[in-house]
């Protein structure tokens, strides 16, 4: 149970964070920490709560996560997933040494189109809600027992009336608004003022209502624009280091062995696979994977394997091998996605995969192929139309 005062502590953190918009409603931004595992901390004082806290806020778009927040505590858990024989096929020991490579990347585009496009975009997608407060008064009751102190219903005739704070409440406080800005969008100062100098000043008076949600909604806006960018102007090159087979074993997970899938074709016995649902995307993916004649070997890849971009590290899904004459490409990174219509994809999703598409398709190995799938019969169709 949470109490008025944690609760607001929790939209609070929501707000600055920028995980909810203007609607309240859970926004791209918080689905992408929550799918790299980097959503930003909970303040100090819901700590000790905090995946509960977190379980809630998913609730909202997926409320299958709220039957995980009561199991059995003497359920056998995994404890060890050891690397079996699958991983030392032949066919899986090629796969790995064509992608065990970690990458650095440059990005080469002037920065006046970035200006240009992120003042366009800012001018057309900034929305910032007004600073509130609450005033709440009521009046205690004439007779009060311990029963009802405890209940917290000392007081009645509860009455509540929200205004805007002015900003006259607000400007004392200072600012560093450009390098708030440079800061987080990785960009210069120089740049970050020549955007916020650009867009129109009924947009730019938006911060004087609500600073910091000015500026978290700038920075997004930013990078959404970056991200739509880099795509075209990123160079990946190879370096000397690889990643050691011990991140397959090296990630814990908190699910029970009755939650995971006990595949035949995978590197380790036990497929753990994300999605709250007893039928998600990945576990049906899963399924048909290890059911697939054409399929010899494949690996559910840990978030350790990522590839850096410019709007943040990126984990791919799958990492298959199919049977030599029975596909048209035998190696294979698949990501799995619940929509493959770009459209609908956030736009700094949308660059990471794009950016992985660069890399895997044009710039690592002409050997493996990488795309976005919703189902194994969508990788199948797919593979038939790559070249």
């Amino acid at each position: 149970m949470l109490d008025a005062k944690q609760a607001r502590v929790i939209y609070q953190y929501l707000v600055k964070n920028n995980y909810i918009d203007e609607n309240e409603a859970i926004t791209g931004e918080y689905h992408d920490a929550l799918e790299n595992n980097r959503l930003a901390p909970l303040p100090e004082s819901l700590k000790n709560i905090a995946a509960g806290v977190q379980c809630l806020i998913q609730s909202v778009f997926d409320e299958n996560v709220l039957k995980n927040m009561v199991s059995n505590g003497n359920t056998t858990k995994v404890i060890e997933n050891e690397l079996n024989d699958n991983f030392y096929k032949k066919e899986f020991q090629t796969l790995w040494h064509y992608i065990n490579h970690k990458y650095a990347y440059t990005v080469d585009f002037k920065s006046s189109e970035l200006v240009r496009k992120a003042v366009a975009h800012i001018n057309e997608k900034m929305q910032v809600a007004s600073l509130q407060y609450t005033v709440v008064s009521a009046s205690q009751r004439k007779e009060l027992d311990q029963e009802t102190i405890a209940q917290g219903q000392s007081f009645e005739d509860k009455k509540t009336k929200t205004k805007d704070l002015k900003a006259a409440g607000i400007g004392q406080v200072k600012y560093d608004l450009i390098g708030k800005v440079a800061a987080g969008t990785t960009l210069t100062r120089r740049t970050a003022a020549e955007i916020l100098y650009g867009i129109t000043a009924e947009k730019f008076a938006m911060f004087r209502d609500n600073p910091e949600e000015f500026i978290s909604k700038a920075i997004l806006l930013i990078d959404e624009e970056k991200a739509t960018m880099i795509v075209e102007h990123i160079t990946y090159n190879s370096t000397d280091m690889g990643y050691d087979s011990t991140i397959f074993t090296a990630e814990k997970h908190s699910q029970n062995i009755s939650q995971a899938f006990k595949g035949k074709k995978h590197i380790q016995d036990y497929v753990f696979t994300d999605g709250t649902a007893e039928k998600s995307i990945e576990r049906r993916f899963a399924e048909d994977l290890d059911s697939a004649e054409e399929v010899c070997v494949y690996a559910k890849l840990p978030k350790g394997f990522a590839i850096p971009t410019p709007v943040g590290h990126y984990s791919p899904d799958w990492a298959i091998a199919f049977y030599e004459g029975t596909v048209k490409h035998i190696y294979f990174i698949a990501e799995t996605k619940g929509t493959m219509e770009s459209l609908q994809l956030r736009p700094i999703e949308k660059a990471k995969i794009d950016c992985a598409k660069k890399l895997f398709n044009e710039i690592s190995t002409s050997k493996v192929r990488y795309h976005d799938v919703d189902s194994y019969q969508s990788l199948l169709n797919i593979m038939g139309q790559l070249k």
